[in-house]
């Protein structure tokens, strides 16, 4: 019975409850169209001389061929600036003023070697004469002696020591290279070294250390990375990591993998533009200013990046140092943000009316932890794994929020609060009570992989909400939580910091593509004990918030004071063959079972949609726990069903009965277990 078609992952979305988002803005496009127009209606006007030296916006393909123009011209231009023989020079930025003035901006080398301090600008008149070069210093570049006297060696040493007397974390350095430095005086022959690693402040580090290679004299140095000021929407002012390339600014994290945040402009594919600018102060808070989702963007994906360093140890979504990259403006008033494996990207739509880009804080940490998760366990994203896939991105991404420890956006369990993606103020998800959403569940049952993956993630974000903090109400950070349990008894959480730790072993270390909830509970307990031992406290919170969601029984057994008998011994299942049962005897109880009792299932099976499951009571009576169902491709059945027994005495032979309805496919029972709270 199963099916030809390949089990194959869509995008990730944070799903909203109403469908559909009217296309408005048109306006505003139409508008930018008519200004790259260069026809009018007006007789034509000498500019003034603002206007005349005034930069023109150039498109792509513009700046493109005026700096091929300049490349192919670089040996005239050398000679027409009266360079040197060993002087060459490499194009790196252009600008084009309104009348026809260009001004290039050049790196220099000196036989072979990057000249620091070398830079200049070349301003040509739209005629193609001269008119001015500027550089960075006006000494002779000619140094007699190439060879150096000092090792590269003792140059990183130096360099290093100094990076660890000013904080830095790093004992050997990054990178090291001859160069020619003439940014103060006399050009000589130097050692540039990069030491890498955190600033004393945690900040990173790109420290830049210049030496003679002479005399082994430091002769510069400077911090490479640059942290700019984005003015968010959700996040308040924060500081960016940029990259400087001559007067230009981008939106090009190099101390985090070279995450690059992009401008899709209203279009759905592609990179779009990286935001780049003359200033690194992005955005005025406002969403009619392009640059505010992008920092609200890029500011996200920097805190997510240093959350999972910082927190676990990771270096990138890949664990590989590699960023993935952001895009913002993906069409028109959409209200969805996503992630997709096939880009490895996260993208953001603006939201109802384009006044509400869905840039939170917590939304990057979701649509990044999207990649972490199809990196690791690869949970199916439908059915329960997928309410998994799900709650794993909603878990991380509040992580991520009160990681960031920001003022503007501080720390909570609520998903999506600043984007109202609903128009009513209310966040798009609790993870104290999901169910205050109107959609998602609070708990467990048998028929949740159903669910819409958003709503079935309801239980695992409640379990981690009540071993985070418990149930009960509170107030945390100025917010009122009242969690409730499913069996009506307390949970005390282990702290939010632990429940982190517990859930990314497990994801990292446990689960597998096709996890369900019942898999969920048995690899955050194995991680729990891994972590903290199976008799700890925190062991005993993973089973007790567990049950306060329905997924197995209590640390006491039960209802936290019950019994649990179970048969732990193998039994195979035919295929497509008769029914086969397994065994437990219950003994030392009195009266009948109860109304609520707990069916532990265990079974390991190649795709479970062929299987029928029913729990036989010592009256033979049988109590249908699963359906055959075509539809259902996933594997095993680990999961834990309630039944209302009570009819039944109970003591006696109890027998978990099985059958294979279907060909090709093979598995066992791996145990089963009966729970009398």
């Amino acid at each position: 019975m199963r099916s030809s078609s390949s089990r194959r992952r869509t995008s990730h979305t944070l799903h909203r409850r109403t469908a559909g988002a009217a296309l408005v803005g048109v306006a505003a496009l139409l508008t930018a169209a008519i200004q790259s127009g260069a026809a009018t209606a007006a007789p034509q006007q000498a500019p003034s001389a603002a206007a005349a030296h005034a930069s023109v916006q150039l498109s792509p393909s513009q700046r493109a061929e005026l700096l091929r123009d300049a490349s192919a011209g670089t040996a005239r231009t050398a000679a027409a600036i009266g360079l040197g023989d060993q002087e060459r020079l490499v194009v790196r930025d252009v600008v084009k003023d309104a009348d026809g003035t260009l001004h290039t901006r050049y790196e220099r080398t000196y036989a072979g070697l990057p000249v620091l301090g070398g830079d200049l600008i070349v301003d040509t008149a739209k005629s193609g004469a001269t008119q001015r070069v500027i550089k960075a210093t006006n000494a002779a570049l000619k140094v007699s002696d190439l060879t150096p006297d000092v090792t590269k060696t003792a140059a990183e040493q130096q360099a290093v020591a100094r990076a660890k007397a000013l904080g830095g974390t790093k004992s050997a350095a990054d990178s090291s290279r001859k160069v020619i430095w003439a940014a103060s005086g006399k050009p000589v022959l130097a050692y540039e070294t990069v030491v890498g690693g955190l600033q004393d402040d945690g900040t990173p580090n790109e420290l830049h250390v210049i030496t003679d290679a002479a005399t082994g004299q430091k002769l510069y140095e400077y911090q490479g990375v640059r942290n700019g000021t984005g003015n968010t929407m959700y996040s308040g002012t924060v500081p960016l990591t940029t990259t400087l390339s001559g007067s230009t600014y981008t939106l090009n994290d190099g101390a985090r993998g070279g995450h690059k945040t992009y401008n899709l402009n209203r279009g759905t594919s592609g990179t779009g533009t990286l935001f780049s600018q003359t200033s690194d102060t992005w955005g005025n808070g406002t969403a009619s200013n392009s640059a505010t989702a992008g920092a609200d963007a890029h500011y996200g994906a920097a805190v997510t990046w240093d959350f999972y360093k910082n927190t676990f140890g990771r270096s990138g979504i890949r664990n590989d140092g590699v960023a993935a990259y952001s895009r913002v403006h993906y069409g028109n008033a959409y209200v969805n943000a996503f992630w997709d494996d096939s880009c490895f990207c996260m993208t953001y739509g603006d939201g109802t009316s384009n006044t509400h880009p869905l840039t939170s804080l917590d939304v990057a940490g979701h649509e990044m932890s999207h990649g972490v998760t199809s990196n690791t366990a690869g949970l199916n994203y439908s059915g329960e794994s997928g309410g998994l896939n799900e709650a794993t991105s909603d878990i991380f991404g509040t992580g991520v929020e009160f990681y960031a420890n920001n003022s503007s956006d501080v720390g909570d369990y609520l998903i999506g609060e600043k984007i109202d993606i609903n128009g009513d103020g209310s966040p798009l998800r609790y993870m104290d009570k999901p169910s205050k959403d109107g959609a998602s569940k609070d708990s467990w049952y048998s028929g949740i992989g159903s669910v819409d993956v958003h709503y079935s993630s309801g239980p695992a974000n409640h379990f981690f909400y009540l071993l985070s903090e418990g149930s009960g109400a509170k107030v945390i950070n100025g917010v009122s939580y009242n969690s409730p349990t499913a069996d009506g008894l307390p949970v005390t959480g282990i702290g939010r910091d632990k429940a982190l730790q517990i859930w990314y072993r497990a994801l990292t270390t446990k689960f597998t593509s096709t996890t369900n909830y019942a898999g969920a509970r048995t690899g955050t307990l194995a991680a729990a004990g891994e972590l903290y031992g199976t008799s700890s406290a925190e062991y005993k919170a993973v089973q007790d918030a567990w049950a306060g969601v329905a997924v197995g029984s209590r640390s006491g057994g039960g209802g936290g004071g019950g019994t649990v008998f179970e048969n732990t011994t193998d039994v195979s299942i035919p295929d497509n063959g008769p029914a086969v049962t397994s065994s437990i005897t219950v003994s030392g109880r009195t009266g009948n079972a109860p109304s609520t009792l707990q069916v532990g299932v265990d079974i390991i099976h190649t795709w479970r949609g062929d299987l029928v499951i029913d729990l036989i009571g010592p009256s033979g009576t049988a109590y249908r726990l699963k359906n055959f169902s075509s539809s259902d491709s996933a594997d095993n059945v680990q999961t834990t069903y309630t039944v209302n027994a009570s009819s039944e005495v109970a003591n006696g032979t109890w027998k978990l009965r099985v059958q294979d309805q279907a060909t090709y496919d093979t598995g066992y029972i791996n145990g089963w277990k009966l729970t009398f709270p």
